[in-house]
């Protein structure tokens, strides 16, 4: 696709649509962002609005922001520099009908308080301007949306699926998982209940997911050709281990470990879990098992060689409460005192302590695990910020760590330090990274502030002794799936298509 020439001014618009949640869209926008990108040509990638509790810390007009962790890996496959613009509204769901949300990056305690139905005129002049800027600034823009656009029900107040392609005249796929059944009624539904000018937007279809003959298909993507004048432009085959996080779910338990296994990883999945896409690396390393974890019976046949993971959390005194009413508090103890190896992450740090204080009504009060004689209490700002450290001595299971820099990024409402009353009577406790990482005195429990630990390749380095395919040969293998499975001149026909409004 070399010699592709465009205006810097006026940006091609791709859109990729599902026909529900879990469809394929973020991958395949990574994949396509990767693609054009591959071309020489200037890419980015956008979200209007995501839901989601895994985030990252990117560059803002105010500093440093949020957005969905999906658009940061969009951005670096697109081989740009990952900015708030590109997902200019993200939903951190606190409770099943509360969000905390984040426009341009930062908290909106107004319009985390406003009715869903009242934000949406409020937060498109936000969008809107945010698209338009990176439209300014790029050749081309490949746009994800979100659930379906096909929602009848929010079509009036939708400011993520059809206006957006309006507002971009995008060029859009709709993609559907095949592998769940239904796929030819679900396009097909989904084109149908489309407005004919938006009917006329949908480029191709996409079957994801799909196992077995594709020959046996037929004739149904020609019969949906007739009735919707769309053609099935790819058919993906069903690929587990393509080496990106996902995006709102755990793994699936279907993906298989490369080889056979030499040590289990347990996360901990509770409720209001967050930035679980910070564990992907571990799955990629050959003989790692990632176990998740939602009851004690879970752990059983877990080795005192094994990890115990608490991970962040969006709300960590009720998923600490969670994890009490399971029963895991007792489970987590006794792995630990057995001299298994125990990680905790933010709000999984948080819970390792002795107490969770909130005075300003952000998380709320809990009695912690007491596995660090640490404390905890929540200030009304949120700590966000990218991080570059290093570890001091580490001792026991942790211990080569020692020395090891690490970089990543903090977001955290609670300020954490040392329980004074019981480090005068002598407990031990190891401050192994100032402010951000402490450890039991007999070296088995460490908690840190810090995410992306494992994305950092020193780390895996002295944990594994090996590593792990880097991110970037993850983003060049979607981007070869997807040439390989879709017409090159399908993908050069997506953004020939004039874009002026």
């Amino acid at each position: 696709m070399g010699g592709v020439a465009l205006h810097r001014m006026s940006a091609r618009c791709i859109m990729v649509l599902g026909t529900s949640s879990g469809a394929g869209k973020s991958w395949l926008t990574t994949a396509l962002c990767r693609h054009y990108a591959r071309q020489g040509l200037k890419v980015a990638p956008f979200k209007a609005q995501n839901m989601s509790n895994n985030a990252r810390v990117v560059a803002s007009a105010h500093g440093l922001g949020e957005i969905g962790s999906a658009q940061y890996f969009q951005a670096l496959a697109a081989k740009a520099e990952p900015d708030v613009r590109m997902n200019p509204l993200l939903l951190k769901p606190e409770a099943d009908t509360h969000s905390q949300v984040v426009l341009m990056g930062q908290v909106d305690h107004a319009l985390s308080h406003t009715p869903w139905r009242g934000r949406s005129e409020k937060v498109w002049p936000f969008i809107a301007a945010a698209l338009d800027a990176l439209m300014a600034e790029n050749d081309v823009v490949v746009i994800e949306g979100a659930g379906s656009p096909a929602e009848i029900n929010l079509m009036d107040s939708d400011i993520v699926n059809l206006r957006v392609a309006r507002h971009a005249n995008a060029q859009c796929l709709l993609v559907t998982d095949i592998d769940r059944g239904g796929a030819f009624a679900h396009l097909y539904g989904t084109w149908a209940l489309l407005p004919p000018d938006d009917q006329k937007r949908i480029r191709g279809f996409v079957l994801n997911k799909f196992r077995g003959d594709a020959s046996l298909l037929a004739p149904a993507p020609e019969m949906l050709q007739q009735r919707t004048g769309v053609p099935t432009v790819a058919v993906l085959p069903m690929w587990w281990e393509h080496g990106l996080p996902e995006e709102d779910g755990v793994f699936d338990d279907r993906s298989r470990t490369q080889g056979p296994v030499t040590q289990t990883v347990a996360v901990i999945a509770y409720p209001r879990i967050s930035n679980l896409d910070e564990f992907q690396p571990l799955k990629n390393i050959p003989g790692v098992r990632l176990l998740w974890v939602r009851s004690p019976a879970d752990l059983a046949g877990l080795q005192a060689t094994d990890w115990l993971i608490l991970p962040g959390s969006k709300h960590t005194s009720s998923d600490l409460r969670w994890l009490r009413q399971q029963g895991l508090d007792a489970a987590i103890a006794r792995h630990a005192q057995q001299g298994g190896a125990v990680l905790g992450i933010c709000g999984g740090l948080q819970m390792l302590g002795e107490a969770l204080i909130d005075t300003h009504g952000i998380d709320g009060n809990a009695p912690g695990l007491g596995l660090l004689p640490l404390v905890t209490q929540f200030a009304q700002d949120k700590t966000v910020i990218r991080t570059h450290a290093r570890f001091a001595q580490v001792h026991g299971v942790w211990s080569a760590l020692s020395g090891v820099p690490v970089a990543g990024y903090e977001i955290h409402h609670g300020q954490t330090q040392g329980h004074s009353a019981m480090l005068a009577a002598g407990t031990v406790l190891h401050e192994v990274m100032p402010g951000l990482a402490w450890q039991s005195g007999d070296g088995q429990v460490l908690g840190t502030y810090l995410h992306g630990l494992f994305e950092c390749p020193a780390v895996l380095h002295a944990l594994f002794g090996a590593q792990a395919p880097t991110l970037d040969t993850v983003l060049e293998g979607l981007a070869d799936f997807i040439e390989k499975h879709i017409d090159g001149a399908v993908l050069r026909q997506l953004i020939q298509a004039p874009s002026g409004r």
